[in-house]
């Protein structure tokens, strides 16, 4: 053994109100006169083969009793939401069949044009639930160019979608995704780029734009110093999805989020205002008064995204203060700013975990943004998944090493026995954890690959791609727990208990992904007994995790005090137990 026995693997790491419309879903089995949707599922799927990384095509399910937790019932398919034959052929040919409950609630929702708020598990298809619409958005704006600023006598920028994502590798995941859906000659529908990491500004116009807010903010600013692209881009998006809502709307990038919905948003009123202006007067499309005004205007919006800029503020969420609209008036004597505006932009928030127990939290600042979003909720959105077996071991110094190494030889050998490849996640805290639990598992001859900051993005990228086609265990922290599709995932073996409880249901989210069950296998100390004790209850009891989200001061002194006198090395974890 390489690590001596005595010594811990939690030593060598030792760390420093309800939403306005609320579509609950229901299985088959429940009543559907209390609630807005009802689905269960069509039948059992044929059996596909292993998708590509990357692809989100729903796999088989193998056990028909899960079904009605994933797929929506009999009716209910592509064409029936909206989507048409086109688009419906190219998701049937990625697997995709059918829609799955949360795509069957969602899409109606956003091909309607209004604010949406996609609250669901992980593996529940989110993805596809904002592409699908999206896609069919886009297709059908630049085949019926009805009702666009054209009809006004205004110029009509190319109509394009956003999608952000908190990293690199989400973005390029959503991409391949997204380019995946091709017509019967193979040619993809819309053109879909990647802007961040490595990848430039794109030459030719794309339909959609996957990038990361800092990478939007820097191609957009620090490349555009004339400013005609970043009126350009503004003017032209129409939709704008923020995937992981809740990192983005929190810690390091709440302010590049809310500066880039300032900037849509001002120039929502400023078209608004522009239209206002065209109708009352009623001027000639062609006469040269209304070409002035235009120009005028697009200058003038050029300035004031500056302005917007300049009254963001820290923990700020609000959107054009009085105060702010009261500068907009002295610059350009305005004689008012209306925030009653028309809308002409669409914003689309998705998230496998959304807190709404108070202000700071993600939901409870799109409550105060979006008052008049529609929201839909997965049925096990913050629960215990039916799908989901779970093991609980309370392990100590002398026993987890041990217990570690069993987890993964007995899974690996039970499913290499079976019909398939086996895929092991192998979760720890810290970078340090993840190097001396690879250093355990190799020395006891398992062969692993590793994912987590410190290793380069093209080495992250291969290692996927090894686990994803060779089977076998990555060993990762949570920079792995969170959007990755990593499909056939059977077992998720917690090393380390994850720090808080939205960092534990993302992990347990690896895995029983698109319909298929899973095993997670949860190892704890007596450090973190308290939120162990809290999730299981939770879970027990069917309901959701809420409580165990809390970061009560009472409750942190209470942890921090019990690990410090019981197990001094890991008191820092007692510390941010609920953080």
């Amino acid at each position: 053994m390489i690590l001596n026995r005595s010594v811990s693997v939690f030593h060598l790491c030792k760390l420093s109100s309800p939403p306005k419309l609320f579509f609950p879903f229901k299985n088959s089995s429940s009543s559907s006169s209390s609630i807005r949707i009802s689905f269960s599922w069509l039948g059992q799927p044929r059996r596909r083969r292993i998708r590509s990384f990357g692809t989100a095509a729903a796999t088989a399910v193998t056990d028909e009793k899960w079904a009605d937790t994933f797929f929506a019932q009999e009716s209910v398919s592509w064409t029936s939401l909206g989507v048409s034959d086109r688009l419906s052929r190219a998701l049937f040919n990625v697997g995709l069949n059918r829609p799955s409950l949360v795509q069957a609630a969602c899409i109606p929702c956003i091909l309607s044009g209004n604010d949406v708020v996609v609250a669901a598990e992980t593996g529940s298809g989110k993805t596809h639930g904002y592409l699908v619409p999206l896609i069919e958005k886009l297709y059908g704006a630049s085949n019926n160019p009805e009702d666009t600023l054209a009809d006004k006598g205004l110029s009509q920028p190319h109509w394009l979608s956003l999608v952000l994502c908190p990293n690199v590798m989400l973005c390029e995941q959503v991409v391949r995704m997204a380019n995946c859906l091709c017509d019967d000659n193979g040619e993809q529908l819309l053109r879909v780029a990647a802007v961040c990491g490595r990848q430039g500004w794109p030459v030719d116009g794309p339909d959609i734009i996957v990038s990361t807010p800092a990478a939007l903010l820097n191609y957009l600013y620090a490349i555009d110093p004339e400013k005609h692209r970043r009126s350009d881009f503004i003017r032209g998006v129409k939709c704008v999805v923020f995937d992981e809502a809740d990192m983005l709307l929190c810690g390091s990038f709440q302010n590049q989020v809310i500066r880039l919905i300032n900037m849509l948003r001002f120039d929502e009123k400023m078209l608004s205002r522009l239209r206002s202006s065209v109708v009352e007067k009623s001027v000639d499309s062609n006469s040269d008064n209304l070409v002035h005004l235009e120009l005028g205007d697009d200058n003038n919006l050029q300035i004031d995204f500056d302005m917007a800029e300049d009254t963001e503020h820290v923990g700020k969420v609000e959107d054009l203060t009085e105060e702010t609209e009261a500068k907009f008036d002295k610059k350009r004597d305005w004689k008012r700013v209306r925030k009653i505006y028309e809308r002409s932009k669409q914003y689309i928030f998705v998230a496998a975990t959304l807190p709404v127990n108070g202000k700071q939290t993600a939901g409870g600042v799109l409550k105060r943004m979006f008052p008049d979003a529609n929201w839909v909720s997965g049925n096990y959105l913050h629960q215990h998944n039916p799908r989901l077996h779970q093991k609980w071991i309370e392990v100590t110094v002398d026993t987890q090493v041990d217990v570690l190494i069993n987890a993964v030889r007995f899974s690996s050998e039970v499913l290499d026995s079976g019909a398939g490849l086996s895929r092991i996640m192998v979760f720890a805290n810290t970078v340090e954890a993840v190097e001396a639990v690879v250093k355990i598992l190799v020395g006891a001859g398992i062969e692993c690959f590793r994912y987590h900051r410190d290793t380069s993005l093209a080495e992250r990228t291969m290692n996927l791609l090894n686990f994803q086609q060779k089977g076998g265990v990555l060993v990762c922290t949570d920079a792995a727990a969170r959007g990755l599709d990593v499909p056939n995932v059977s077992h998720v073996i917690q090393a380390e208990f994850a720090l808080s409880a939205v960092d534990f249901l993302h992990r347990v989210g690896r895995t029983a992904r698109a319909g298929q069950p899973g095993l997670v296998t949860s190892l704890y100390t007596d450090s973190n007994r308290d939120l162990v004790a809290a999730v299981r209850q939770a879970g027990t009891l069917g309901q959701p995790v809420e409580k165990a989200f809390s970061r009560k001061r009472g409750f942190r002194n209470k942890l921090k005090k019990r690990g410090s006198s019981k197990v001094s090395d890991t008191s820092s974890v007692g510390e941010r137990a609920l953080a």
